[in-house]
């Protein structure tokens, strides 16, 4: 996790934590439109509304205020992944897990433009983070996907696919989000899309993870 450079050096006062949030939120807005490398300091600074040596005192880069942030958005977006339940209804929980993605594509569009612009520049700051921590994770719930196939709970299928499958569709709405409104129009581009978009997609996954039923020999 990268620490603010005032962090380093003294106990944050409150002062202190809201000038950090204040440049990581302008950062945020900055990196999720322009990307790291069209992103500037001075751009940063302009949108925080502080001086650049006084952004500098809190974060001494571009790198630090990016990796800050690209921590942050792995943490959070994992974490409906961590909550998929070995133990649970293999159904229920895979719902949950398209509609908790769903939601966060609804509420941190940003944090996914972010992460998708990192992704297209071939992931240089958090390769490790992505063949470490996120390779471990994912083999460990492909391994729950695999034991609900053995135990005949769902139908066979590619574990990493399906997850990326649901990484994919669910991420669409924040990634695309301009394309998805001038699509559906003003009619159907309002708050309610998620909600349609989580039924279409709950029906579609679950409908193909559904055993077929083996045909009696006649």
């Amino acid at each position: 996790m990268t620490i603010p450079r005032a962090a380093k050096t003294q106990r944050r006062t409150r002062i202190q934590e809201e000038k950090e949030e204040q440049i990581l939120e302008a950062a945020l807005d900055v990196f999720s439109v322009s990307g790291f490398r069209g992103s500037t300091i001075d751009q940063i600074a302009e949108v925080a509304g502080m001086s650049k040596p006084n952004l500098l005192y809190y974060f001494r880069t571009k790198e630090a205020m990016h990796r800050a942030l690209i921590d942050r958005v792995l943490f959070t977006w994992l974490e409906p992944l961590r909550a998929f339940d070995a133990d649970g209804n293999p159904e229920s929980e895979i719902r949950s897990y398209i509609r908790r993605k769903l939601e966060m594509a609804r509420d941190f569009p940003r944090e996914s433009r972010l992460f998708a612009n990192e992704m297209l520049q071939g992931a240089p700051h958090v390769e490790d983070e992505l063949k470490g921590p996120l390779k471990q994770l994912v083999d460990e719930k492909a391994e729950v996907i695999r034991s609900w196939t053995k135990a005949g709970k769902i139908a066979k299928c590619d574990p990493y696919h399906l997850i990326f499958s649901i990484w994919s569709t669910t991420q669409h709405y924040a990634d695309f989000d301009v394309q998805v409104r001038a699509v559906l129009g003003q009619e159907h581009a309002g708050a309610g899309r998620f909600e349609d978009a989580a039924r279409f997609l709950e029906q579609l996954f679950i409908d193909g993870l559904k055993v077929k039923p083996v045909p009696s020999a006649s």
